[in-house]
């Protein structure tokens, strides 16, 4: 029984462990995207974009990315600056 216990803490450990790491990377992406996506909405800003709607749905996304980086989102954060980049470029294209 006690070896069973052993190896219960141990698989658990690697759980929790594994869980971590995978935070790490993200709160690391999420924090890589949401500098680049900042700097790529102000110069769509500096740009003259600032108008149109694919500029109002990035920065929607990027205040919420933001949000969930406080919160230790990380995951969602990383989802959502990307998602913001997209529409960046969009507005940057003129749609």
């Amino acid at each position: 029984m006690h070896n069973r216990m052993k190896g219960a803490v141990l698989i658990l450990s690697l759980a929790l462990l594994g869980g971590c790491a995978g935070k790490t990377q993200n709160r690391a992406a999420c924090a890589s995207q949401l500098d680049a996506a900042w700097n790529e909405l102000s110069l769509a800003k500096a740009e003259g974009f600032a108008g149109t709607v694919s500029y109002s749905k990035a920065l929607t996304l990027l205040t919420g990315a933001k949000t969930q980086q406080q919160f230790e989102g990380y995951a969602g954060c990383r989802r959502k600056a990307q998602k913001a980049r997209f529409y960046i470029r969009e507005s940057r294209a003129g749609r």
